[in-house]
C-alpha cells in the first residue's frame, strides 16, 4: 500500500487491509435496526440462502450451536426471524427471515451503498473505473472459496 495504492500483482495481506477497513466502516454505517455484527451476519445470510437448519446457521455462522439459539431466539423475539418445521424432517427446526427481517437486511444495505457512494463521488473518475473493474474479479475471487 505503498505509494498510493496497490501494485498490480496485490498481495493477500495488502488486500486483507483494505478490506478490514472497508469492513470496520460498513459496519459503522450500518445503524438500522442496531443489530450486533452476529445478528446482521446470520440475517443477511437467511436473506441471501433462504431458510436454514439451526445446526446448519451456526455452522455456516461459526458459532456454537447454543450461542446461535440464543442468537436466534433475540431475533424471534424482535420479529426478525421465525422458526418452522423442516418439512423433510419434522424433528428438526428452519430458521427463516420474516418480512421485517428482509426489509432490514435491505434497510441496512441502502444505508451501505449509500455511505459507499458518497466515498466513491470523491474519488477520481480513474480511481472509480478501477474500483468499477476489480468488482467482477472480486466476485469470482468470493465465490470460488470452498463453500462454509
Amino acid at each position: 500500500m505503498h505509494n498510493g495504492g496497490m501494485h498490480s500483482n496485490a498481495s493477500g495481506t495488502e488486500l486483507v487491509v483494505v478490506l478490514e477497513h472497508l469492513v470496520t466502516f460498513i459496519r459503522q454505517v450500518s445503524t438500522a435496526g442496531d443489530l450486533s455484527a452476529a445478528a446482521s451476519s446470520a440475517l443477511n445470510r437467511l436473506g441471501r440462502d433462504g431458510p436454514l437448519g439451526l445446526t446448519e446457521l451456526a455452522h455456516a455462522q461459526r458459532a456454537s450451536q447454543p450461542g446461535m439459539t440464543q442468537l436466534v431466539t433475540r431475533m424471534e423475539r424482535e420479529g426478525l426471524v421465525r422458526r418452522t418445521a423442516n418439512s423433510d424432517d419434522r424433528r428438526a427446526v428452519l430458521v427463516e427471515a420474516t418480512d421485517a427481517g428482509l426489509d432490514l437486511v435491505r434497510r441496512r444495505r441502502a444505508e451501505r451503498a449509500e455511505a459507499l457512494q458518497r466515498m466513491l463521488d470523491r474519488l477520481d473518475p480513474q480511481d472509480q473505473a478501477a474500483i468499477a473493474a476489480a468488482l467482477p474479479a472480486l466476485d469470482r475471487l468470493v465465490s470460488a472459496r470452498p463453500s462454509d
